[in-house]
């Protein structure tokens, strides 16, 4: 009978001491013992990218789903269960699937180094091939030249979504070096999406396609995407499509309906099937308004939204979605790992922040303390101060302003502790 797949996670955190250690040599060796899954995968759409990978990747599973096909799906990190990050054609894949596939790579294993990510990919891959579906639809974990799903020989498409600084200890100090991993997706001849993106990022993009044969589909040189009243215009050369605007909320979310519609194009899908990834996307924890829940009954009148998003570039897109929305004292409750920029987060939420309350994130050892974060939020000029949990914060807040509209964000580990506790 087959172990529960927490237990067997749970083994596999302890088979490498690092949690991150970038190197394709480990995820070759089990891949090979496992008689090579990732020769033998649906077409695949591989997803590099700083901030809209999985918004993007959603839009592009809900175009395709409406065309009539069928879409594997690898993402990370899940925010309540481990599940979230596998769906076979469509569906989250089942806690006895999910168990059989874990052993069975730990068993190929062995006791082997090997980090958690990479041999949880290897499952990924393995269920996937031995699954139908029509596509498959790869999210790059870190960086792209040396993640664990980089080991598709020729995927049909590849995307970038906009680059901008995170994890440099992994990726590199200058936005040029972090855009070279990113471009580590590139591969001979298979055409790429790229999403708007800086100089830098976009000169070394074009270097490594060029180096290739990569055929490029770029933002602002080979399709175009606008908000023009109260809906999104989207142009390449085929032509103009005049759609709804994203159902995911802000302002940033334009551009990445751009690129899933780039992308949706380059594999043919019509219009119908656009206009799909742009209105029926679901992506969990971006900028989503909670509507059930102990939290939610807690907050009686309030406005309770989740955002996990936790570099500079998420701090200003949340900020961006804020000021689109009707004006309504916003006040924060945040709570960082302290692996990320804080003050290069929370800067550009000084302009729209009533109040922060800051939270450590449970069970997270690299969490930074509520008063760091709260001494961080000062510094940037947005009055803060603690809270011993997020249940505790909201009613807090609601004591001194029952209309508030209240954000929990700053971490998509705090977001999924506020999703499991929530229901």
């Amino acid at each position: 009978m087959s172990q529960g797949s927490d237990l067997i996670l749970s083994r596999m955190m302890a088979l490498h001491p690092k949690i991150i250690d970038l190197t394709l040599d480990r995820v070759w060796r089990l891949l090979g013992v496992l008689n090579h899954p990732e020769r033998d995968l649906p077409p695949v759409i591989h997803v590099a990218g700083t901030n809209g990978k999985g918004s993007t990747l959603a839009m592009i599973r809900a175009g395709l789903e409406a065309a009539g096909d069928t879409a594997h799906v690898y993402t990370s990190p899940h925010l309540a269960r481990f599940h979230e990050r596998i769906r076979l054609a469509g569906t989250l894949i089942s806690e006895e699937y999910l168990a059989e596939i874990l052993e069975e790579c730990e068993a190929a294993n062995g006791a082997t180094p090997i980090t958690f990510f990479e041999i949880t990919t290897c499952a990924a891959l393995l269920a996937f091939a031995r699954n139908r579906a029509d596509w498959t639809l790869l999210e790059v974990g870190l960086g792209g030249r040396l993640d664990a799903t980089n080991v598709v020989e020729t995927p049909r498409l590849t995307v970038i979504t906009p680059i901008s600084v995170d994890h440099q200890q992994y990726l590199g100090e200058t936005l040029s070096q972090i855009a070279g991993e990113k471009a580590g997706i590139l591969k001979r001849g298979v055409p790429c999406v790229v999403g708007p993106q800086v100089a830098d990022a976009l000169e070394m993009i074009e270097a490594s396609a060029a180096r290739l044969g990569v055929p490029l589909l770029v933002y602002g040189q080979h399709w175009h995407v606008t908000q023009d009243r109260g809906r999104l215009v989207f142009q390449d050369e085929t032509g103009l499509l005049d759609l709804p605007l994203p159902n995911l909320p802000g302002p940033h979310q334009i551009d990445n309906a751009g690129v899933a519609i780039a992308a949706l194009r380059c594999l043919g899908k019509d219009e119908a099937a656009c206009g799909a990834a742009v209105s029926r996307a679901d992506w969990p924890a971006r900028m989503q308004r909670l509507t059930r829940g102990p939290l939610v009954d807690a907050a009686a009148g309030a406005e309770l939204w989740l955002d996990g998003g936790h570099n500079p570039a998420g701090g200003a897109a949340v900020a961006a979605t804020l000021l689109a929305m009707p004006r309504r004292p916003t006040h924060l409750i945040v709570g960082m790992l302290n692996t990320k920029d804080i003050g290069g987060y929370l800067r550009p939420l000084a302009a729209v922040a009533t109040s922060l309350t800051a939270v450590s994130i449970p069970g997270e050892a690299n969490t930074l303390s509520a008063e760091t974060t709260q001494a961080a939020a000062a510094r940037v000029g947005i009055a803060a101060g603690t809270a011993p949990s997020v249940a505790f914060a909201v009613r807090s807040i609601i004591s001194r302003d029952p209309s508030a509209r209240i954000l929990i964000c700053g971490s998509l580990y705090l977001a999924g502790g506020v999703l499991r506790e929530n229901g």
